[in-house]
């Protein structure tokens, strides 16, 4: 089981530089689509202090919102 959580929205770009620099580091994470339902939505929400930025990773070290790598 994936201990990270990423929250996305089809299509957005920095979600797929997330994906690529996870996969890089041989991280595993769970991914929910945040337009595909309303408990992922709520989540992201509480997760982004209701910003509603994708992507937002949930990590055992913490959260990041918004994507802060190069790509």
């Amino acid at each position: 089981m994936a201990d990270r959580v990423m929250y996305v929205k089809p299509g957005c770009p920095y979600c797929q530089h997330a994906r690529d620099a996870l996969s890089a580091e041989g991280l595993e994470w769970e991914e929910r689509d945040a337009t595909a339902n309303r408990e992922w939505r709520a989540e992201l929400m509480e997760h982004s202090r209701n910003s509603g930025v994708v992507p937002t990773i949930v990590a055992p070290d913490g959260v990041t919102v918004g994507w802060q790598g190069k790509g």
